[in-house]
């Protein structure tokens, strides 16, 4: 199971070692940073969570965040504030600039690891749904819900069993379909198609998907797939 890296971000030292010590009994990995400078000199994009505390100087988390969340590379990576500050302002402040969750300062372990798995499973659920609506592999990239595909951003005209193939090839990159199970995936039960028929579309898609097309390979004897 793939570990999440966890960023605490806090000047409060011993306060950082608690969390460091928790989180990793948890089995996540976490660094600690002293100040939002210390942080920015981090490689911030490896990270999926951060825990951001508000009073730091002299740049302070909410001006972090703000920096975080404008940053296209960094944009998505959930922030959990933690403050002694129990303003309401703070609070809408903080929402306001994309934290995903609030805890108040003095806090119980239990609370922020609670907190921690609640953001991770509703940010993973949301990077999953994000998935499912776009296949991609480099510049070649399909659009699952408006059933498009585009080469170099420029659009490509398949056809719908032409889609429908490459779809299943980029989900399983690396696996080898025979022509029964292309059949079976991409067209019903209750049409005959013959052989020729998977292989004139196969032939198609190697055309029209550019320098991808050397990609879809052929296993005499076994069938077709999408190998780089």
């Amino acid at each position: 199971m793939k570990k999440n890296n966890i960023l605490v971000v806090d000047d409060e030292e011993s306060l950082c070692e608690i969390l460091q010590f928790n989180l990793e009994i948890e089995g996540y990995n976490v660094d600690v940073a002293y100040s939002a400078e210390q942080a920015f000199q981090m490689n911030l994009e490896k990270y999926s969570l951060i825990i951001l505390d508000i009073m730091m100087g002299p740049m302070s988390g909410l001006k972090m965040a703000q920096i975080v969340k404008n940053n296209e590379q960094t944009a998505n990576i959930p922030i959990i504030f933690c403050t002694a500050k129990e303003s309401e302002d703070d609070t809408v402040t903080g929402l306001n600039i994309g934290a995903d969750d609030y805890i108040v300062k003095p806090f119980s372990i239990r609370e922020v690891v609670a907190r921690v798995k609640s953001v991770l499973r509703r940010t993973e659920a949301q990077n999953q749904t994000s998935e499912d609506k776009e296949i991609r592999y480099e510049t070649l990239c399909i659009d699952v819900e408006k059933k498009c595909c585009t080469l170099d951003d420029n659009d490509i005209k398949l056809t719908k069993k032409e889609l429908e193939i490459l779809t299943l090839f980029l989900k399983n990159i690396g696996k080898i379909f025979s022509r029964e199970e292309i059949l079976k995936r991409v067209w019903d039960d209750q049409v005959i198609v013959l052989d020729r028929t998977i292989d004139v579309n196969i032939t198609r898609l190697r055309k029209k998907t550019g320098q991808y097309g050397k990609f879809i390979i052929t296993r005499i004897g076994y069938g077709y797939g999408f190998k780089d």
